[in-house]
């Protein structure tokens, strides 16, 4: 998302800045209204990651990103080089997911359905504190 925020650059800013923060609230909202609807549901006896749609993670990967296609088109404006910054985010990124993989493969069965109203219940806030954000300044 940096470098695809990198390349739409100073020419899509105005349109982009003025409803990236209510798509990003929007998204993130639905699919954490969605998240803890799901966990209110009866257990099933197989809830492995299969059930979970490309759409839907696909949805997800572009909602919980947007900001990184913000601070890529802001680098564009500044004239700075996305090679560093993109690695540098790639390489956090896949650490941090890593290890809540690893940790959730662990210790998720223990906690089942609770993670899953706190994993809804942090992508509404995180859709709340960028539309804050954003409607502040």
């Amino acid at each position: 998302m940096p470098v695809i925020g990198w390349f739409i650059g100073k020419e899509l800013l105005t349109f982009i800045s003025r409803v990236d923060h209510w798509v990003a609230f929007g998204l993130l909202s639905l699919i954490g209204i969605k998240m803890i609807y799901e966990s209110r549901k009866l257990p099933s006896e197989d809830k492995t990651i299969t059930q979970y749609k490309t759409h839907i993670l696909f949805v997800l990967a572009v909602a919980t990103s947007i900001d990184a296609l913000a601070v890529g088109m802001s680098l564009s404006i500044l004239q700075i080089s996305i090679v560093k910054p993109v690695i540098i985010i790639g390489m956090v990124t896949f650490i941090l997911s890593f290890i809540g993989v690893v940790v959730g493969k662990r210790i998720g069965s223990f906690f089942e359905r609770k993670i899953e109203v706190i994993g809804g219940l942090i992508l509404i806030g995180i859709g709340i504190k960028i539309l804050v954000e954003h409607l502040r300044s």
